[in-house]
C-alpha cells in the first residue's frame, strides 16, 4: 500500500513538472487571441439596404452673376453591400429617379412663370435632365475597394462610367445594423444630362455632388 502511494505521488509530481510553464500558457493565450482577431478581420458580412433609413443627398452648383446651389434627396429602391474587417468590400445599389426632392430654398415664389421648385422637379424628369420615363432608375456597383475609397460603375440614363467613392466610413451599431457613408462627384455631361439653366447668364456646374448614407440590416 505504501509503495502504491509513493508511485501515485511520484506520477503526480512528474505530470506537474511536464505541464506548460506560465510563459507557455501566456504565449498560447496570446496566439488564441490573435487567431480570433484574424478570423474576425477576415470574416465577410453582407447587409441589405434599409431603404427607409438610407438616402442620397445631391448638390448642383449654379454659377454666373448669381452663385448658389440646388440640393435635395433621392431615395434608394434596393441594394446590398458586404464588409470585411470593418471596410467596404462590395455592393450594388439602385435608386428611384422619380423620388428626387429639392430641399433648398433658392427658387422663385410659387406661381411664377419659371424658376419655382415645382418647375425644377418637373424639369428633372424630362429628357433635358434624367429622362425618368425611359430611365426610372440609376445604379451604382462597387468594382473594387481599398481603405476608405472604392471604385464603382455608375449608370444614369443607360450610360455607365467608372467613378470613385471617397471618405467611406463604416459604423457598426449596437442594434446589429451598420451605417455606411461616402461621397461621390460625377460629371453630368458623361451621362447626357445637359440641362440649361432658366437664367441665361447662369449655368449649372458639370459636377454633381452626392453624399451617400446607407443603413444595412444583416442578411
Amino acid at each position: 500500500m505504501k509503495n502504491t502511494l509513493i508511485i501515485a505521488a511520484s506520477t503526480a509530481l512528474l505530470l506537474v513538472a511536464c505541464g506548460p510553464s506560465e510563459a507557455e500558457k501566456k504565449a498560447a493565450q496570446e496566439k488564441a487571441t490573435a487567431d480570433s482577431l484574424a478570423a474576425a478581420a477576415a470574416a465577410e458580412h453582407t447587409y441589405a439596404v434599409d431603404v427607409a433609413n438610407s438616402t442620397v443627398q445631391w448638390t448642383g452648383n449654379v454659377t454666373g452673376s448669381k452663385v448658389y446651389s440646388h440640393n435635395g434627396t433621392i431615395a434608394f429602391k434596393n441594394g446590398s453591400f458586404t464588409t470585411q474587417g470593418g471596410m467596404l468590400k462590395s455592393g450594388s445599389f439602385q435608386v428611384d429617379m422619380g423620388t428626387i426632392v429639392p430641399t433648398d430654398e433658392n427658387y422663385a415664389p410659387e406661381g411664377s412663370e419659371q424658376g419655382t421648385k415645382a418647375h425644377l422637379i418637373g424639369h428633372l424628369s424630362t429628357p433635358d435632365f434624367f429622362d425618368t420615363a425611359n430611365h426610372p432608375t440609376a445604379t451604382l456597383t462597387i468594382t473594387g475597394a481599398s481603405g476608405n475609397t472604392a471604385n464603382a460603375d455608375l449608370t444614369i440614363r443607360g450610360k455607365t462610367n467608372a467613378e470613385t467613392i471617397k471618405d467611406i466610413v463604416i459604423t457598426e451599431n449596437a442594434d446589429g445594423t451598420v451605417k455606411a457613408t461616402g461621397k461621390l462627384t460625377f460629371d453630368r455631361q458623361k451621362y447626357d444630362v445637359a440641362w440649361a439653366h432658366f437664367i441665361k447668364d447662369a449655368f449649372l456646374s458639370d459636377d454633381i455632388e452626392l453624399e451617400i448614407t446607407l443603413t444595412g440590416n444583416a442578411q
